[in-house]
């Protein structure tokens, strides 16, 4: 590996603002100095888009308060230099969570400068770029369907609904509960997206309809013995509603909106378990027990079908379509 020192250049996917709530996106050159002073540096082969990264490039200051800002919550690299003894020159290493990518300088760049807390060791069995196929998006489905389990989930009490199946984190669900012998419902509102949904091991696929319900109920006939939504709203709602008696709900994602309306009858007649879903301070040894078993136990196979490698020249173009709710799977910059 080539020595560098601060004023070495780097390619980097820059957002800035260009007007007030008017934002643009370039790739600039920019010099190592310009990292923020952190403990280790890493030089970026892949890096993955996830919606708050979409959020993030098209200026939604709830998610980046500070701009010129270079998004990216999820990357995977070598280590070029450390001062923590964690970390030596040449190990392999992922990046996600925390303040990553969304206040800190994120991995749509060649090199990056983080905490020593916030890499963990790449685990044998995985290698760079099946890390970021994986990405938060996998993290974020294993750690749901950890804690279910944790709390008496099992694939013989029924099927497990996943809401907004065809993105990052609802792909990754249905694989991997499939994978792992659960029946699985998915609910897309993508009909583009069914094939996609089909071959990775969903039994069933639903509209967005059919997991919105209107009726105003506060409870409704058992479809489904657990759900991971990613959607929020009345969706997250229906999912509660429709539970199965001690079924678990994990709460990940809200694309719709972060509002819910429902009753306490779930949860005092039928046992249902609400589990919040928080990836980005989840405690270090949960993480790597989580990654762990991302490269043995739960190794999700197959995942050329989920994944869109993509070069950084393309990238803008890619947020767009997920704006847009038009993208699928996972998407890997390259660098």
């Amino acid at each position: 590996m080539n020595k560098i020192d601060s004023t070495s250049s780097y390619r980097a996917f820059v957002v800035r603002e260009t007007q007030p709530k008017q934002f643009s996106c370039a790739i600039e050159n920019k010099q190592i100095s310009e990292l923020p002073d952190h403990e280790v540096l890493i030089r970026v082969k892949y890096a993955g888009l996830n919606y708050k990264d979409a959020l993030s490039a098209s200026g939604h200051k709830g998610i980046s308060r500070q701009y010129p800002h270079t998004p990216g919550v999820d990357a995977a690299g070598i280590v070029v230099d450390s001062q923590s003894d964690r970390f030596k020159e040449g190990d392999e290493v992922i990046v996600t969570s925390y303040d990553f990518g969304m206040n800190t300088s994120g991995g749509f760049q060649e090199y990056i400068r983080v905490p020593a807390d916030w890499p963990v060791h790449l685990p044998e069995g995985m290698d760079l770029e099946s890390s970021m196929v994986l990405g938060t998006g996998a993290f974020t489905a294993a750690l749901s369907l950890f804690k279910m389990e944790q709390n008496g989930q099992k694939a013989e009490m029924g099927p497990i609904l996943v809401t907004g199946a065809s993105g990052g984190v609802g792909s990754m669900a249905v694989k991997l509960l499939a994978q792992k012998g659960y029946q699985v419902i998915a609910s897309s509102g993508k009909p583009s997206a069914h094939e996609f949904l089909k071959r990775l091991g969903a039994n069933q696929i639903v509209g967005r309809d059919e997991v919105n319900d209107q009726s105003g109920k506060p409870l409704l006939a058992y479809r489904w013995a657990g759900a991971i939504d990613t959607v929020g709203d009345n969706t997250l709602a229906t999912c509660i509603k429709a539970c199965d008696r001690n079924g678990n709900i994990a709460v990940c994602g809200l694309v719709q909106s972060p509002d819910l309306h429902t009753t306490v009858y779930p949860f005092i007649l039928n046992g249902v378990n609400l589990l919040g879903i928080e990836t980005a301070e989840t405690p270090r040894e949960i993480r790597l027990q989580i990654w762990q078993l991302l490269a043995n136990e739960w190794q999700i196979d197959h995942l050329d079908q989920m994944k869109n490698l993509i070069q950084l020249e393309e990238l803008e173009e890619h947020i767009q379509l997920m704006l847009a709710g038009k993208s699928k799977g996972r998407t890997v910059v390259s660098l």
